[in-house]
């Protein structure tokens, strides 16, 4: 006995957009509700993105606008011991002093090099206020945020799109297989005569 190799499935695309007398009113529900996700999704997903990306641009450039270096000094000698900092460099806590615009003089804490010696001049960032401040993204970074954040905006609404059209597919499934059910009902016991008779 010789094997036959199975004809392979063909796959018909767009079936549910097809004329055809085995198309169910639920077939052509789900084409729109699939083009309807998906369009939504695509548009929503991309609008969403360029809105966060420029809230973030516009948030950030504020935030640079808002703050200013100043030259401060050391007030006494740094600790030796470094820590690592975010930014990759070695640094310590030192008590620096500044003047702000005001005249007035402040001091705080800031990351200077270990081993600076009291007088050494570091480079502080300050607010409005002249309260000390962390410094704010470069504008390469902060296109670099902005962009993150836009891809994260944009991958969170398409997938709610997404998951709310996967959603309203399942309810119509449990209604199809529910119809199938009472079709069933309906013809099973004539198969079951003419099978038994």
């Amino acid at each position: 006995m010789a094997l036959t190799r199975p004809t392979p499935v063909k796959k018909v695309r767009f079936w549910r957009w097809r004329h055809s007398p085995l198309r169910r009113h639920s077939d052509v529900m789900e084409a729109w509700i699939v083009l309807a996700t998906w369009t939504i999704a695509l548009v929503g997903g991309l609008l969403a993105g360029a809105a966060a990306d420029v809230a973030m641009q516009d948030s950030l450039a504020a935030r640079r606008a808002a703050v200013h270096a100043v030259s401060a000094e050391l007030t006494r000698n740094a600790d030796s011991t470094a820590n690592v900092s975010t930014d990759g460099g070695a640094t310590v806590w030192g008590t620096v002093r500044w003047t702000a615009a005001d005249g007035t003089t402040h001091t705080g804490l800031a990351r200077v090099a270990p081993s600076s010696t009291a007088g050494t001049p570091v480079i502080v960032w300050v607010d409005g206020r002249g309260a000390l401040t962390t410094r704010p993204p470069t504008e390469g970074n902060a296109r670099g945020q902005s962009a993150l954040t836009g891809a994260l905006a944009a991958a969170g609404a398409a997938g709610v799109v997404l998951g709310g059209g996967r959603l309203t597919r399942q309810r119509l499934d449990r209604r199809r297989m529910r119809a199938w059910e009472t079709e069933w009902e309906r013809v099973g016991p004539q198969w079951r005569k003419k099978m038994n008779g």
